[in-house]
């Protein structure tokens, strides 16, 4: 079990790849308090570019929950067309917040991965990404 909290997520997707194709259960916790690193004005006009490309009925689709956000990381890091990566992204699960089965399970965090690390101080929470794109979730 990985902790999200305050971790760069193209960091932490890569650990969470490299698991998860290696055969073992990765499960992704508090992925709202993931982080992104850029400018805010950057990194929304990116994501809402995907919006306006394209119609509502025939995509591309992207979905504006944070655990879903960073669940799509991992799977651009996964090789998803054959069959070891679609089984590596099924093994993969991404969660907002604590569930209740995995309270009494120690979560592992990155060193490596940790947004003190950045030499500045521009990024963003997941959470707030997906509030500016729209998404509707329960803190």
């Amino acid at each position: 079990m990985i902790d999200a909290t305050h971790q760069l997520v193209g960091r932490l997707a890569t650990q969470a790849a490299r698991a998860a194709l290696h055969g073992k259960d990765v499960k992704i916790i508090n992925c709202e308090k993931a982080a992104m690193s850029g400018r805010k004005s950057n990194l929304l006009a990116e994501y809402k570019q995907t919006y306006q490309r394209g119609s509502p009925a025939l995509g591309p689709f992207m979905h504006r929950q944070p655990d879903r956000l960073v669940r799509r990381i991992i799977r651009g890091m996964l090789p998803n067309k054959v069959e070891r990566g679609r089984d590596a992204l099924r093994r993969t699960m991404c969660y907002i917040g604590v569930p209740v089965e995995l309270r009494d399970v120690p979560a592992i965090r990155f060193p490596e991965a940790d947004v003190s690390k950045l030499p500045t101080t521009r990024w963003m929470l997941m959470g707030d990404i997906s509030k500016e794109l729209g998404g509707k979730w329960n803190e």
